[in-house]
């Protein structure tokens, strides 16, 4: 099966050589969960890969905090402790003062819990970000500001890339009301 393209607004993602997060997370754009009682076998591994295996047996249990973890450790950083627990990526690299390109970023969800995923851009009203388990999917969601509990930048061993920045875009689809 051919890996789906960026919808056109975010084609551009696909020139960015850095933060190495981002560019892993764009590597799994479009894996998607299996419905009904299978599981993605991929997804699945990525679960083995970062050492869950035992707490995530399925792909019907959220896995964006999953998804952030597995692209935090190929990008070199080490994911952090519990991190199926979308909110406990608040505790994750250092506090970024404003969102930017390739941070991570924290919200609450409608009825309770959180949801993690990557900045790729934001607009008046939403951020713009790249997760896993957005509509079962890897994929870009708008999520209104709001709902934004935390941005944390990446622990950068050397220098942070020069591309980190903010990203303007417009507002364009609907709004994620719940990423599940």
């Amino acid at each position: 099966m051919a890996k789906p393209a960026l919808p056109a607004a975010y084609a551009w993602l696909a020139a960015e050589a850095a933060p190495r997060i981002l560019v892993e997370s764009l590597a799994l754009f479009g894996t998607r969960e299996v419905p009904g009682a299978a599981s993605n076998p991929v997804i699945l591994g990525w679960a083995k890969e970062v050492g869950v295996a035992g707490a995530y047996t399925n792909d019907g249990v959220a896995w964006c905090g999953l998804f952030a973890a597995v692209v935090a450790k190929r990008a070199g950083f080490e994911p952090v402790a519990n991190p199926l627990w979308a909110r406990n990526w608040l505790s994750f690299g250092t506090k970024a003062a404003a969102p930017a390109l390739g941070d991570v970023l924290v919200f609450s969800r409608p009825g309770g819990g959180g949801h993690v995923g990557l900045y790729v851009g934001e607009d008046a009203t939403a951020f713009h970000v790249l997760g896993g388990n957005q509509s079962d999917t890897v994929k870009v969601s708008r999520i209104e500001r709001d709902r934004l509990l935390g941005a944390r930048r990446c622990p950068w061993r050397i220098s942070q890339p020069a591309n980190v920045r903010t990203i303007r875009l417009a507002a364009g689809g609907a709004l994620s009301t719940n990423e599940a």
